[in-house]
């Protein structure tokens, strides 16, 4: 029983031992990122990467753009 603990603790010390592995594509897919942002993390990590590394390094654009900005006119009507 002693044995099982020790190797229970050594898994646990191990770096990234409990970290998930996530398909950069699946990844990619599932967030609706952009190709441009599924090439970079490609180019970071390969085709595999650790689902917080991925959220960590994925940017998304908003899909709503910003709205134009209004300029007031200067001096006709709306001045007293």
């Amino acid at each position: 029983m002693a044995r099982s603990q020790e190797a229970a603790m050594d898994d646990a010390e191990r770096p990234g031992s409990d970290e998930q592995l996530w398909s950069v594509f699946e990844f990619v897919r599932r967030y609706r990122l952009a190709k441009r942002q599924e090439n970079r993390l490609l180019m970071l990590y390969g085709p595999t990467a650790s689902f917080r590394d991925l959220l960590a390094n994925a940017q998304r654009h908003s899909l709503i753009s910003k709205p134009p900005k209004i300029s007031v006119p200067t001096g006709g009507l709306y001045e007293a």
